[in-house]
């Protein structure tokens, strides 16, 4: 399609009519919108079971993580030490050995 049948067509749109001129198939047009609610009514905060569910399942999550995390860092520090306290052991062997051959 080029570009002027392209603006023909939006032409031809245009001249029909915006969205305030739908008609439904019966030929009658819409009546006007009932207006909404107000968002929050005063007094009326409280959160839908929705929301609830969703604090809930975030909550979780993230102390899970918190959790993983605290737990890898207690892993590879008890890791470091154990590492630590053999090459200290081997350390204390070659002395000992050392010592015992003067």
């Amino acid at each position: 399609m080029g570009l002027s049948e392209r603006e023909a067509r939006l032409r031809m749109r245009s001249k029909r009519g915006g969205v305030g001129s739908r008609k439904f198939k019966d030929g009658t047009q819409p009546g006007p919108r009932a207006a909404r609610a107000p968002a929050s009514v005063s007094g009326d905060d409280m959160p839908t079971a929705k929301q609830l569910a969703d604090i809930g399942y975030k909550t979780f999550s993230t102390s899970m993580m918190l959790l993983t995390v605290y737990g890898g860092y207690l892993c590879s520090v008890r890791a470091y030490h154990f590492f630590q306290r053999r090459s200290s052991r081997r350390q204390a062997a070659e002395e000992q050995k050392t010592s015992g051959v003067l």
